[in-house]
């Protein structure tokens, strides 16, 4: 009853009634927009009326229009200063918040443009020469270009910390407030977050101008749209499990969400092996890299993307039909960013969470956080598994067929008529297209170490050590959303005051920083590798090979 309140209300609603010119309600309409979402109906008056404003909300409600429309219609033409900043955590949320607006701001002819790390700041600072109005960017980026003086921001007029949690995760804090100090005191700012610690509180104090508070609660997302299930199984029995669902359900187009970047590339891998169309996204590729599996994944050239949560951050995939959590995310938030890339648009979704016996109180959690409970799945056998590869492959025959051209190789179809009957022939290209000795390909994947078991209160451990996670600079902006290792742009130091780009995913790292596997951290120290007497030798790295069972 509650769903089709809101759907009635939200239907009455027009863009028109929120204040906004005409210039840019035909910019709407020609974007595809037909009503507002929650985060938009409360925030874009208030914005317009230039009020500070912290909105709480997830990902996938629509926060880059809520802010980006009242931004574009405050826009002065004239003026060929940066009149916003928006910040955002990671590279493909800062690109993707800058193509929206691009597009939002096309018959205003607003100029925008975007900075993150891990591209040639040359070529940025020749794109900065445009003198865009509206600037996009990385935290560590931004201010690269700031200190640089390639960036002035002393004209803001309008602030936007977008994901602050999430940044503030990153330990971007600093950065943050560097930012912050550049630009006017006599400022908007808007600041969106998924949730609210202590610290994006202090922000809101310390920098803000009595900001009206928006909440959209987590049942007001998209997880009805949803179908939630859950897969209880060993550790070691995981990558043949979730292989087998694939080819039971047949995912349309899928994302595949492992903790680390290690995880990432042997599932991709082993996913390869066994004849899926799968691609890695993780905060190691180059920009180059990253762009194009985005692009191969948007076509369907490939239709499982393997991800980090934070490669997946913003990423805004039309048509993605399932969700498949091979790792649970340790904080309950992260599963519901994950299972947001699915069940739009009005359309359902499915997701899949697989769970090691130790792992059920993170499912707890989850289910604690959006007030629904999973339903248990009952793991595909290997015959279920070859019987929907079978069923899928019959679709592939028919493109097949389809696109012959039998006159070129006439001869040879006779003679296999002459020599086959028509189901024995039928057979062998079903069985050749479904490529059932696949299933059958050994793969390896590495074991990740478990996740620590949560204590009472339902918070698990927040003081490092077991809790995993990249942070920056020590503690800075750290404990807030637990292990939410990312990419992006943030920077380390070299003791010099030179600053890099470096990735976030909780993987590989350089100087210094600590890799998955040996956990080596800042200070050269193992974190892993010790044996359970407190040092002593070390100790050897568990490793399994997957294998399809006699």
């Amino acid at each position: 009853m509650l769903t089709r309140q809101r759907a009635q209300r939200r239907k009455i609603l027009k863009f028109s009634e929120l204040g906004l010119s005409q210039d840019i309600l035909d910019a709407i309409t020609t974007h595809g927009y037909v009503e507002a979402t929650p985060i938009q109906e409360k925030t874009i008056p208030l914005t317009l009326a230039g009020k500070d404003v912290i909105g709480q909300a997830q990902t996938g409600t629509g926060k880059t229009a809520a802010f980006g429309l009242p931004i574009l219609e405050h826009i002065d033409l004239d003026n060929k200063n940066i009149q916003a900043l928006i910040v955002s955590p990671t590279r493909e949320l800062a690109i993707q918040t800058a193509e929206e607006l691009k597009k939002l701001g096309r018959d205003k002819h607003v100029d925008v443009q975007v900075v993150f790390g891990g591209a040639d700041i040359r070529r940025q600072i020749q794109n900065l020469k445009s003198h865009p109005q509206i600037l996009v960017g990385t935290p560590g980026r931004l201010l690269d270009h700031i200190n640089r003086k390639t960036v002035k921001i002393e004209h803001v007029k309008t602030l936007v910390l977008d994901e602050a949690d999430e940044m503030l995760n990153m330990g971007f804090l600093e950065d943050i407030e560097s930012i912050i100090k550049n630009t006017p005191a006599e400022r908007q700012t808007l600041l969106f977050s998924a949730t609210m610690p202590p610290a994006i509180k202090r922000i809101g104090v310390k920098f803000m101008t009595n900001p009206e508070h928006i909440q959209i609660e987590a049942k007001e997302l998209t997880t009805d749209l949803v179908d939630q299930y859950f897969v209880r199984m060993r550790e070691n029995e995981k990558f043949d499990t979730m292989t087998r669902i694939f080819d039971v359900q047949a995912p349309k187009l899928a994302i595949v969400f492992g903790r680390t970047k290690r995880r990432v590339e042997e599932l991709a891998r082993g996913l390869e092996a066994r004849g899926y169309h799968a691609s890695g996204l993780h905060g190691d590729l180059t920009q180059q890299m990253r762009s194009r599996v985005l692009a191969q994944f948007k076509s369907h050239e490939i239709n499982i993307l393997v991800a980090t949560d934070v490669a997946a951050r913003g990423l805004d995939v039309k048509d993605v039909s399932h969700v498949y959590n091979f790792d649970i995310p340790q904080d309950p938030e992260s599963y519901v960013h994950r299972i947001g890339r699915t069940g739009r648009a009005g359309a359902k979704g499915v997701s899949v969470t697989f769970v090691s016996p130790n792992e059920m109180d993170y499912l707890r959690a989850v289910e604690d956080l959006t007030k629904k409970r999973m339903t248990a799945l009952e793991p595909a056998s290997l015959q279920d598994a070859r019987v929907g590869k079978i069923k899928n492959a019959a679709g592939e025959v028919s493109k097949i067929v389809d696109a012959a051209n039998a006159k070129e190789i006439q001869s040879e179809v006779d003679k296999l008529t002459a020599q086959y009957s028509s189901e024995q022939l039928a057979a062998a290209l079903l069985s050749s297209v479904a490529d059932l000795e696949k299933q059958n390909t050994p793969v390896e994947i590495t074991r990740e170490r478990p996740l620590p078991r949560r204590r009472g209160n339902g918070g698990g451990s927040r003081n490092g050590g077991s809790r995993g996670g990249d942070r920056r600079r020590g503690n800075s902006g750290g404990g807030y959303r637990g292990n939410r290792s990312g990419n992006g742009d943030s920077r380390s130091s070299n003791g010099a005051g030179q600053r890099r780009e470096s990735s976030r995913d909780g993987g590989s790292g350089s100087n210094g920083e600590r890799r998955f596997g040996d956990y080596k951290r800042r200070d050269g120290r193992s974190t892993e590798r010790r044996s359970n007497n407190g040092g002593g030798a070390p100790r050897q790295r568990r490793e399994f090979t997957v294998r399809e069972k006699d």
